[in-house]
């Protein structure tokens, strides 16, 4: 009975071992992949700037006195021409009442001076009067004359002070507070005049940058007729894409030797007034020529120990390393300088779970959903 029992285990262990025996064959991981976007790019630098007014004033008085009425409202749009300030007028107001009565009195004096000369004329042609008499007419008469126009270049000068009493604006844009109040004596007419407030223009506005020298020569050995180079883009802070374009109008004639930079200027429309003197934008402009470019999303980019590398399967679904250059971030992909080809099927996503050498399961997508997909994501975090 013991030896049936041993028999009949022998015969259930060999039987485990025959070839009714199911394996259990490793299943190919599946991952999805995409051939690289082939797209025309503009490779744009990027500078850190900081907007000023194309023209700014400072407003002083032309004339002393006390500061009698503020005209306008503090940070308001004012247009060239506006009255800003009033000083007291009644003392300028009397110069030029002065200044008329001297007027009249001068042209009496000249009046006489003439009716003087024209007898003296008469008589010296009868030689009735000396001649020495005849000059002193006629000395009278121009010293009149001249009494005249001293006379009404003071009643200009006059009126001119009076004119001043009122204090316009010089252009037009946005203007700060008042920097003194009403009842306090205003100083005018020097370089040392009283400093009643700033204006600076709007429309357009000025973006300056600095680009480091390393730049400065790229750019003057990559210059090409074909770039537009003048034509520069604007992002705000807070923007992840530039919104709005510019001009770039000047160029500093040399470098700044402490920081070894090179001062830029660009130009922008400002017609909705959204920028202000002072805030800061990234400002960036290309001396390239468009180029076709390879692209990629980041997701599909690892780092195998110093290189980059993008993971890409064969015509036997095999899994393949490439060592690949990365260039810039063009909407959303990155640009494959060197390394893959357009043909190139890459892995975008199911990195995780294959290897080099690895057999996969290939399910293509179009990279540009991919991509699309992406942005979405990165605008929801």
């Amino acid at each position: 009975m013991a030896v049936s029992a041993s028999g009949l285990a022998l015969a259930v262990a060999l039987s485990g071992c025959g070839p009714n025996q199911t394996s259990n064959a490793p299943i190919a991981p599946s991952v999805t992949v995409s051939k690289p976007v082939k797209s025309v790019v503009t490779d744009w630098d990027s500078f850190t700037g900081r907007f000023e007014a194309t023209d700014s004033v400072d407003v002083r008085s032309r004339v002393s006195g006390y500061l009698e009425k503020v005209a306008f409202q503090d940070g308001a749009i004012v247009k060239k021409g506006d009255l800003l300030f009033v000083i007291d007028s009644r003392s300028f107001q009397a110069a030029v009442v002065q200044a008329q009565g001297k007027l009249a009195q001068v042209r009496s004096q000249l009046a006489l001076a003439e009716q003087e000369f024209a007898r003296a004329n008469v008589l010296i042609e009868s030689k009735t009067i000396a001649r020495s008499l005849y000059d002193q007419r006629l000395q009278a008469r121009q010293a009149a004359q001249a009494e005249v126009l001293s006379a009404e270049g003071a009643l200009s000068n006059a009126k001119l002070d009076l004119e001043f009493t009122r204090i316009t604006a010089p252009m037009s844009g946005r203007i700060s507070r008042k920097l003194i109040s009403e009842g306090n004596l205003v100083n005018g007419g020097n370089s040392s005049a009283t400093l009643l407030t700033t204006i600076v223009s709007l429309d357009p506005i000025d973006i300056y940058f600095d680009i480091d020298e390393q730049s400065y020569l790229k750019y003057r050995r990559q210059t090409n007729p074909a770039a537009n180079q003048s034509q520069v883009r604007i992002a705000l802070p807070g923007e992840t894409k530039p919104s709005m374009t510019g001009r770039m109008d000047f160029i500093d004639n040399r470098l700044d030797p402490s920081t070894g930079t090179l001062r830029q200027r660009a130009r922008v429309s400002n017609q909705d007034l959204q920028l202000s003197p002072g805030q800061f934008g990234r400002v960036q402009f290309s001396s390239q020529a468009p180029y076709p470019a390879l692209l990629l999303p980041d997701t599909a980019i690892s780092v195998d120990a110093t290189r980059k590398v993008v993971y890409v399967l064969n015509p036997q679904n095999k899994v393949e390393i490439r060592p690949v250059t990365l260039g810039k971030l063009h909407d959303g992909l990155r640009e494959i300088s060197s390394g893959l080809q357009e043909q190139d099927r890459v892995i975008v996503d199911g990195l995780q779970r294959v290897r080099a050498g690895d057999t996969a399961t290939a399910q293509d997508r179009a990279l540009v959903q991919t991509a699309k997909a992406t942005t979405l994501e990165e605008a929801r975090l």
